[in-house]
């Protein structure tokens, strides 16, 4: 596996990757099983593939949870590097956003609800650095894991307006034995905290089971969110059955639907998703 810092690198290693298919998996780092779930995905859609790892700080609104994030770049690249990634790139945050750097990429709709309530300006950092990501490296195909589902209908929204000519490919999401989603915020947990957090994907899962057996919405996320304060979350920021390409909430499984739900235990915010 070759590894690259520059955008110049970048340029010349991703010339010499040969004219076959190139995958893209973008990545923040402290990887996990599921991020190599990705590389796995993309090594079946691709010639070849290309991770990215960059803590991008336009998408944190609190510059403490910024200084939290855990950074692993050692470990990292030897995992890349294991599961057969073929090219790494490790850009700064000066070749992302040079010196005079003024535009920011704005998705309406899909990003204003949710997360875009409760984490202002998020989803422009978001948007902003894929795009940015996306036009460097020029793949056919990016993969990215379904635990975010917005900022999977984010970047698919994006694309699609911009007509970028990449494939983008969810991924569902990996998870612990417990059910727990895998995520680099997991680290942050206690182990008291660690073991109450399976709640999480516990209350989804009785909310999912109970609009399917025919359960009123309102009923069902009631029942759930009363699972996470029996555990302990400390907040509840969102709980709800919305349409999976809209975003927008609904009040019965109709077409394609997503349970999506944000909740904090002790100082980490956890946010998970099921399809109903």
């Amino acid at each position: 596996m070759q590894t690259v810092r520059t955008s110049e690198e970048l340029t010349r290693a991703r010339a010499n990757l040969g004219g076959g298919s190139v995958a893209l998996v973008p990545t923040m780092g402290a990887l996990h099983a599921g991020h190599l779930a990705l590389i796995e995905a993309a090594k079946t859609r691709a010639d070849k593939v290309v991770a990215s790892i960059f803590v991008n700080p336009t998408q944190f609104n609190d510059a403490g949870d910024l200084a939290r994030y855990p950074r692993k770049e050692a470990e990292d690249a030897l995992l890349l590097k294991e599961a057969g990634c073929d090219l790494l790139w490790l850009p700064g945050t000066s070749d992302i956003y040079p010196q005079k750097f003024a535009t920011t990429v704005h998705v309406a709709g899909v990003s204003e609800r949710w997360e875009g309530d409760h984490r202002p300006g998020h989803f422009d950092g978001v948007a902003t650095v894929v795009a940015k990501l996306l036009l460097s490296v020029l793949p056919d195909v990016a993969f990215f894991g379904e635990k975010d589902f917005q900022q999977l209908a984010v970047i698919r929204r994006l694309v699609a307006d911009l007509n970028m000519p990449v494939a983008i490919v969810g991924v569902p999401t990996v998870r612990d034995a417990d059910g727990l989603a895998l995520s680099s915020r997991n680290a942050l947990l206690s182990a008291d905290e660690r073991t109450r957090a399976a709640a999480f994907p516990a209350a989804l899962n009785h909310a999912r089971d109970a609009i399917r057996r025919g359960v009123g919405e309102g009923q069902a996320i009631d029942e759930a969110v009363n699972i996470l304060r029996n555990a302990r979350f400390s907040r509840v920021d969102y709980f709800v059955l919305v349409d999976a390409e809209t975003l927008e909430p609904v009040d019965e499984p109709r077409g394609e639907t997503r349970l999506i739900a944000a909740a904090i235990i002790g100082t980490t915010r956890l946010i998970d998703n099921l399809p109903v």
